[in-house]
């Protein structure tokens, strides 16, 4: 096979010919009078001109800017400056199209700017103020660093430092300020340990509360407030700031805690994260800021160019550009004011928590089990309370949402819905019962979903007067984790009904991707080709911890073991039988997963001779790559990237790894298959 990816139609993100050009992001100078001061106040917002899509990044027309924007700061007769972004953007950090593709001279140019220019704001001769008014994300983060103080806004949701998630380190002084400015342990889960938990952010609370902000301020007035505490820093002498509190243990400990954990979540496949622990111990020890900055620098010259960055960066492309767009189809999504769900499982009930915190809108659960009703409506109910303790919702908010949800045992009070998603038992007889009981009550353009995992849908329409309204809605457990959710198109399923699923999924917050109609769609099969290759080699006389270790050395978040326990053995059974029922060469039966299915831990041994830990990564990755040639032979997806993209939201791949493709080729595991 010449090449996965040859198919892929993402290859970084150069503008293409007749492409709108990307809006370029300048420092912007005022001059503010305050009655309390004799000089006048600096103030640069940092804007690119466009609106709240199109964030503020660095690059090199963005420090051009910064550079002759410092000039007049360094010269004027200011009293402070305060630097702010535009409307809900601080700044989201680097350009990361003129990240792809650097050599090491390149990368280690490009962090050197980063910490010269910032490093001017630092020397500045009078009080600096970043005030944060927005999401505000790796560079911008570090910029805010760079200042004597920091505002935020109890608007900002979303503040951190993502690079070691993109396969580099922060590398204009992040490493080297956040330990400086809060405690150790905090700094290294800001850092590292964040980033590799699909990103989790602070909110300005979150920051302000953890030492990140001095002020926490409303948005309202946000800016003049920022400059009344910016006046403030001049006309009076501030309150120290209080010292770093020492950790309660040895810092010698607490790195080697935290290597350890990092050796839990990445099983030493990623450098960046490693690199980035021993940035911060090194700031921790004794080294200068120009000796820290040195070491990023180094650092990002030897990461940017590497194989896991590149693929991080590529990544981050399907992720946060491809995966948001919407599928170009001829029809508008209906309206949606009700929705309902049938079953009330576990699935069901992470889904109904998730439709009533997000849609906001009436929800009708249905379940022949009065009981199963009871313990979804508590596990809502709980959820919510959840928030409220965290302070997410006001306890008011929290009722309102909870008076949303009506429990049934029947089926007419769907009569008034738009879209009913089934979450039953995936057995295809009453999958197809459950719909033709629907069909019987709601109106003519309520939509049908299924959330089957590997059954066809255009099999389970078949029996609906109006087959062309049922499409697939596949959402991934944890549902409050995992983003994708797979719109499956049946052979009849119309436009407006594949719509109508992509925007409620949108409306979700979720990523909806369009798949064709095949057995286990796009992640299940792949997964499922994985795991067969897994008990192949359990019944070949491998131990549980060699299969495990072999196909951690990839860096996925948990072994094959875990993951097979956290989706269940009958229905892992069920997905390889729907497979085998199909494609019976490449996803043979296993005694060894019936015997899991039905309880029991015994492996069906068949063959003594084992494989060792290369061979089974080896044979993995090629069946793997065997499988996404399959999948876009038959068109269930279009490209490579579609299934790099599937897999980093629906099953957690890291971004180092590219989804799978890209990892498949620069081991040359492609090259080497047969076409």
């Amino acid at each position: 096979m010449p090449t996965l990816r040859g198919r892929a139609d993402l290859r970084g993100a150069a503008a293409k010919p007749g492409s709108e050009p990307k809006p370029l992001t300048q420092f912007k100078l005022a001059q503010v009078r305050r009655p309390e001061l004799e000089r006048p106040l600096a103030v640069v917002t940092i804007d690119n001109g466009a609106d709240h899509t199109k964030p503020t990044v660095f690059g090199r027309s963005a420090f051009e800017s910064l550079d002759r924007v410092l000039g007049e700061l360094e010269s004027g007769d200011w009293a402070a400056l305060v630097i702010t972004g535009k409307p809900y953007f601080f700044s989201a950090g680097a350009d990361l199209d003129e990240f792809s593709r650097a050599s090491p001279d390149l990368a280690r140019e490009g962090s050197r700017t980063g910490h010269e220019l910032f490093g001017r704001i630092q020397a500045l001769r009078y009080p600096t103020v970043a005030a944060i008014n927005g999401a505000c994300l790796g560079g911008g983060v570090e910029l805010a660093f760079h200042c004597d103080a920091r505002t935020i806004s109890t608007a900002v949701r979303h503040f951190a430092c993502p690079e070691c998630l993109l396969g580099i380190v922060p590398g204009w002084g992040g490493t080297q300020l956040t330990p400086r400015l809060v405690e150790a342990e905090t700094a290294i889960e800001f850092v590292v340990e964040s980033p590799l938990r699909q990103n989790r952010m602070l909110d300005g609370r979150r920051a302000h509360e953890l030492g990140f902000a001095d002020r926490l301020l409303e948005p309202a007035e946000f800016v003049d407030e920022s400059i009344a505490y910016a006046v403030e820093l001049v006309t009076r002498r501030p309150e120290p700031r209080p010292g770093v509190r020492p950790p309660d243990t040895p810092l010698a400990d607490v790195f080697q805690q935290a290597r350890a954990r990092l050796d839990d979540a990445v099983h030493g496949a990623a450098p960046a994260p490693y690199r980035a622990l021993d940035l911060i111990e090194g700031a921790l020890s004794g080294w200068s800021l120009e000796e820290g900055y040195r070491a990023e620098e180094d650092a990002i010259a030897e990461l940017l160019p590497s194989p896991e960055a590149q693929a991080s960066l590529y990544a981050f492309d399907l992720v946060e550009r491809r995966a948001k767009k919407r599928p170009s189809l001829d029809a508008e999504p209906r309206t949606v004011t009700k929705v309902g769900i049938v079953g009330a499982g576990l699935m069901a009930t992470q889904l109904a928590a998730l439709f009533v915190r997000r849609l906001e809108l009436p929800l009708v659960i249905a379940d022949v089990d009065e009981q199963a009703l009871e313990r979804a409506r508590g596990a809502i109910e709980a959820e919510l309370a959840g928030l409220v303790a965290k302070g997410r919702y006001e306890e008011g908010k929290a009722r309102f949402l909870a008076s949303l949800v009506h429990t049934t045992t029947g089926r007419a009070e769907f009569a008034g819905c738009e879209l009913v998603l089934e979450a039953v038992f995936e057995q295809l007889e009453l999958k197809q019962t459950v719909f033709a009981e629907l069909e019987a009550v709601v109106g003519p353009s309520c939509v049908l979903a299924t959330n089957t995992s590997a059954l066809s849908v255009t099999a389970i329409a078949a029996g609906l007067e109006h087959p062309e309204r049922l499409v697939g809605m596949h959402f991934f457990n944890p549902v409050g984790l995992l983003p994708l959710v797979e719109i499956v198109r049946g052979e009849r399923t119309d436009d407006a009904t594949v719509a109508t699923a992509a925007d409620l999924t949108a409306k979700l917050h979720k990523r909806p991707l369009l798949v064709q109609d095949a057995p286990a769609f796009v992640v299940n099969r792949i997964l499922t080709r994985l795991l067969s290759v897994v008990l192949a080699a359990l019944e070949r006389g491998n131990s549980i911890e060699e299969t495990d270790e072999a196909i951690l050395r990839l860096g996925l978040p948990m072994a094959p073991s875990v993951l097979l326990q956290l989706v269940g053995p009958r229905v892992a059974l069920h997905v390889l039988e729907t497979l085998n029922d199909v494609y019976p060469d490449r996803f043979p039966l296993s005694q060894t997963l019936a015997n899991y299915a039905e309880g029991h831990e015994e492996i069906s041994v068949v063959d003594r001779s084992p494989l060792s830990p290369d061979e089974i990564l080896e044979t993995a990755l090629a069946a793997i790559a065997d499988e996404i040639r399959h999948l876009l032979d038959e068109g269930v997806v279009p490209t490579a990237a579609d299934v790099d993209t599937a897999l980093i939201l629906g099953a957690g791949f890291p971004f180092w790894l590219g989804g799978i493709t890209k990892h498949i080729e620069q081991v040359g595991i492609s090259e080497r298959m047969p076409s």
